[in-house]
């Protein structure tokens, strides 16, 4: 038996599965860059832990086990923080992705079985970065933990997304985590590309393979300028208390016509006569508005008399709810509602766009919507309806085009992509907006349902990520978290403080060009999808092959 403490952890599954769930929360935002560094050894305990059990001959029920272990760790302690709107929807989160996860793993162990470590090891990547394509792309959609996303606080690190895209930072994960398993525990104690020279040799390729993207990145930042033509934006975050004062059935409730003047002001104290641009957050404008009447409501007159026609040239993006009616039963959608006075409609987490004081608003309706909270897949309506993720528990409508907004008459390289909260976090749906010629990124948000925690922070850094892949600024509102600008660099500045009323302006450019990965999309996700089904079909018939030389002896 082992007699040291380091040696008795790499013999013990559940110690190894604490060990990797720290490593990883370690290094994941909003920790500091130097324990990013911990993403490329976070997997090690894992695949010491894996194979620990494949030594034991462990039964499959043990090897499952001990992998929601690890991964359901990782969960909580990095997502934690979704337990602050409501303890079951955290739970939910925690417990499903986790499950979720599993599949992957547990398809890399059916393929090493049937086909050794050498082929087994290979498809670890194919599996998971396949699953977090699928993560992207279904109804319970939740890429929070996609490993790529992992360098969100060391946007230098990764300046070559303008390329892969943050799938790209998956595949470097991965491989680095096995390269260092090979290295110190490979077959026999002989890495895994059978190297037999000294020992210390080992580690250079693993170290190349860490070092390497890392020195390429710097290079493209240093040489990298910001692209296009300047455009002065202000960013408004009005600080309102989700939970106490902005929406009508919470405790202390603040009217919305007063919620709307201090918005005015707010806006009115930050702009020039150089802006071009203000953005109020998500759901701003709460009061549920009828897309067929909406322009002509008192609000709307208000703002185009009160901020728009006072500032020729300005252009403002506002969220709110809005509710499109269907007389025509071929339009009725899936997840429109009934009511006797109202007939079949949609409800809609809407971004509006006014060009100017006279032309009328231009709407978006928010198309990532947030399981359990914004969308709630058919399968599992009855339960996930219970589940209160922070907001409004129902199926919202959705769009399937990315809108970009029209350019205004007074900033014509002006073409804004309208984001809503979830939506800034998915690499390939941000990259289509640009595909569809946007010239900025606009994210409206409301933060302040995970309270003072890690959650609005990984939201905020997620952003550089998307500023890198498609090379554009962005501006970020936040009716309360932090609202700023992130530049094509992915270097965050003007940043407002934690749950404060304030407002941010700064110049941002507005790029043309498109990126490898803009005009390209997600090669890597879509390579390693159509790599696991071909591995998933080996599996398969060499098990079927199995059985029946198996029943002919």
């Amino acid at each position: 038996m082992p007699s040291s403490p380091l040696a008795r952890l790499g013999q013990s599954p559940p110690l190894l599965a604490l060990l990797g769930a720290v490593l990883l929360w370690a290094a994941w935002p909003v920790h500091e860059p130097p324990l990013t560094l911990l993403l490329f050894v976070g997997w090690v305990p894992y695949l010491r832990l894996e194979q620990v059990l494949t030594r034991q001959g462990a039964r499959r029920g043990r090897v499952f086990a001990n992998t929601y272990l690890f991964l359901f760790l990782w969960n909580a302690f990095t997502t934690w923080w979704v337990s602050y709107s409501t303890l079951g929807g955290g739970i939910a989160a925690v417990v499903l992705n986790a499950a979720l996860m599993c599949l992957p793993l547990m398809a890399f162990r059916r393929t090493k079985e049937r086909f050794g470590p050498r082929v087994g090891y290979l498809s670890l990547p194919v599996y998971w970065i396949a699953f977090e394509q699928l993560h992207l792309h279904w109804d319970l959609s939740w890429p929070w933990l996609t490993l790529g996303n992992g360098f969100a606080n060391a946007p230098e690190w990764v300046q070559w997304y303008e390329y892969t895209g943050f799938l790209g930072g998956s595949v470097w994960v991965l491989a680095v985590n096995l390269l260092i398993f090979w290295a110190g525990w490979g077959r026999q104690g002989v890495p895994f590309w059978q190297f037999n020279g000294p020992r210390r040799w080992r580690w250079v390729l693993p170290m190349t393979a860490i070092w390497l993207p890392i020195t390429v990145s710097h290079a493209i930042n240093r040489s990298f300028q910001e692209r296009g033509s300047p455009l002065e934006v202000v960013v408004v975050q009005p600080n309102i208390d989700p939970y106490g004062g902005k929406f009508p059935d919470k405790p202390g409730f603040i009217p919305y016509e007063q919620q709307l003047t201090m918005l005015l002001q707010r806006t009115e104290a930050a702009i020039t006569p150089q802006t071009r641009l203000v953005l109020w957050p998500e759901t701003c404008l709460d009061e549920t508005f009828f897309e067929a009447s909406f322009a002509q409501t008192p609000q709307v007159a208000r703002i185009r008399q009160e901020l728009l026609a006072r500032h020729p040239g300005l252009s403002l993006l506002t969220g709110i709810t809005s509710v499109e009616r269907y007389s025509d039963a071929v339009r009725v959608t899936s997840t429109a509602r009934y009511r006797d006075d109202l007939g079949f409609y949609d409800v809609f987490n809407t971004a509006a766009f006014f060009a100017d004081a006279s032309a009328a608003p231009q709407l978006y309706h928010k198309s990532r919507l947030v399981p359990g909270v914004e969308k709630i897949p058919p399968v599992l309506s009855k339960v996930l309806s219970n589940i209160d993720l922070g907001g409004v528990v129902g199926s919202y409508g959705s769009q399937d085009e990315r809108t970009v907004f029209a350019a205004p008459a007074a900033a014509p390289a002006l073409r804004l992509a309208p984001l809503i909260c979830y939506e800034s976090i998915y690499g390939d749906f941000v990259a289509e907006y640009v595909h569809n010629g946007a010239t900025l990124l606009g994210l409206i948000t409301n933060d302040g349902w995970w309270s003072d925690s890690p959650g609005f922070r990984q939201h905020l850094r997620y952003g550089a990520l998307r500023c890198i892949e498609t090379r554009r600024d962005l501006a970020r509102s936040a009716n309360t978290g932090i609202s700023g600008f992130i530049n094509q660099r992915g270097t965050i500045s003007h940043r407002t403080g934690w749950w404060v009323g304030a407002a941010s302006r700064a110049t941002v450019h507005l790029n043309t060009e498109q990126t490898f990965y803009v005009r390209h999309g997600e090669l890597i996700g879509r390579g390693t999808q159509v790599l696991a089904v071909l591995g998933l079909l080996g599996v398969v018939v060499a098990g079927v092959l199995g059985r029946q030389t198996r029943v002919k002896n």
